[in-house]
């Protein structure tokens, strides 16, 4: 007897655990459609202070400044050196997409532009200069489709090694910032205390506890109450049956999770910004390969005002805030330090992607079905007006993506001109969920068509 899967999704009601549930219900329901159920898995790697278009561009290609980009050109990597920043992945060059001519002017400009960088808004001020978040970022709409134990892993490093936790890039939904943990160590606890025993695995058995106490007391307060107030009481009584639920997915993944967990080291305590960054990749690779999640941003000096660190591992001695201003370090001029900076982090994308690569997954890797994209929180320059946003893709999503290629848009205002808006609402497309547009629109482009992905992303 053939079981028509449809029918049983159809008799299916979701409780408290709906949010995690209806990503695995979705996949089954997909399956049982024929439609394309391969795992989808997103790493954003936000960096702060600004890229440069001309610093992302192979040799063999050439550059155009803004003003000379009348249409929209498409060159391969295949056969081209890519720039010294991007040398530690050229063996994955055929799977890089080099995307420049997008804009992003609504989302402001300046030092950072804090949560706009991700979500396509105007994200500059706040209170503390933190900026405000009036909707959801790129990475928290993919987590909310594509499902995880832990939606958004969050981490990252700051101007000061005494930041534990900061709220810079990522939210949930309008006034949901996501945080950002910049202690490794504190991260490994939150991620694998399960596993890790000691105080790691104490904590996570008494947030537990905690969850399963909370949960119980507000079902017996419930009782007493009337209609109307009961009712008060369920959105509070299935936010913590949703943590408490997670809780316990962690514990269901714990195997896997146990496998994939680093080991720490000094770097996880280190004062010093590299070993800090270099421990924080650990954890995202460990993340998603055991299972925790499927979506990483990972924010090296992101945000205002978290972008003024300084890269001493690497023996530079002036902050981030100091090179964009034109100042070097020692013999190396601004452009070296920059280009040495933005090497060491795609070093580190290296060996991200390594790792992933090394994991078995259906006829292919893990790496065959995560996508990493690469961008700067301050779009093109140090105080940027985001006329144009680079960006950088390393991966093919399974072939849903077709990479190996320099594309580069027309200026800002000219016919076939597009804006950030359309990357993000690619990548939507790609992980399986097609929406016409994704934040604010520019308000100065209204007689240009903002709406949908971009074709030429697809394979």
């Amino acid at each position: 007897m053939t079981i028509n899967r449809r029918e049983i999704l159809k008799g299916v009601t979701l409780g408290a655990g709906g949010a995690l549930l209806s990503p695995l219900l979705s996949r089954i329901e997909a399956e049982a459609a024929g439609r394309d159920t391969r795992p989808t898995r997103f790493v954003f790697v936000v960096e702060g202070n600004g890229l440069r278009p001309y610093h992302v561009v192979p040799e063999g290609i050439q550059f155009k400044p803004q003003k000379n980009r009348e249409q929209f050109e498409e060159f391969p990597l295949a056969g081209t050196k890519l720039p010294l920043g991007l040398e530690p992945v050229a063996e994955f060059q055929d799977k890089m997409t080099i995307v420049q001519g997008l804009s992003g002017k609504i989302c402001g400009g300046g030092h950072s532009n804090n949560f706009g960088a991700l979500g396509a808004f105007n994200g500059r001020g706040g209170v503390g200069n933190s900026g405000s978040a009036f909707a959801e970022t790129i990475d928290a709409a993919l987590a909310k489709h594509v499902g995880g134990v832990l939606p958004v892993v969050g981490l990252g490093i700051a101007d000061r090694p005494e930041h534990t936790v900061i709220y810079n890039c990522s939210a949930w939904g309008a006034g949901q910032k996501l945080p950002t943990i910049c202690r490794p160590d504190l991260a490994y606890k939150s991620i694998f205390g399960v596993v890790a025993g000691g105080e790691g695995l104490r904590t996570f058995q008494a947030n537990q506890d905690l969850l399963d106490f909370m949960t119980s007391d507000i079902r017996r307060v419930q009782k007493s109450l009337g209609a109307d107030d009961r009712e008060k009481l369920d959105s509070y009584l299935g936010g913590y049956e949703l943590l408490r639920d997670r809780q316990k997915r962690i514990v269901e993944v714990r195997d896997s999770l146990d496998k994939a967990k680093p080991v720490p080291n000094d770097k996880y305590a280190s004062d010093v910004e590299t070993d800090r960054l270099d421990a924080q990749f650990d954890l995202a690779a460990a993340a998603l390969i055991g299972g925790a999640t499927n979506v990483v941003t990972l924010a090296s000096g992101v945000g205002d005002p978290f972008f003024a660190i300084t890269f001493t591992g690497l023996g530079i001695q002036l902050d981030k805030h100091g090179i964009g201003h034109g100042g070097g370090s020692g013999p190396l001029t601004w452009e070296d330090v920059s280009h040495k900076i933005r090497n060491f982090h795609f070093k580190l994308i290296a060996q991200l992607m390594k790792r992933l690569q090394a994991v078995p997954e259906g006829d292919g890797t893990m790496l065959d079905n995560t996508l990493i994209v690469y961008l700067s929180d301050a779009a093109e320059g140090h105080h940027s007006r985001c006329g144009e946003w680079p960006f950088v893709l390393i991966g093919d999503l399974g072939g849903r993506l077709k990479a190996g290629r320099y594309l580069s848009y027309p200026d800002y205002a000219k016919p076939g001109h597009r804006t950030i808006n359309g990357l993000y609402t690619s990548l939507l497309h790609a992980a399986g969920k097609p929406v016409k547009t994704f934040g604010d629109p520019d308000p100065m482009l209204r007689d240009f068509d903002q709406n949908g992905p971009l074709p030429e992303l697809f394979a």
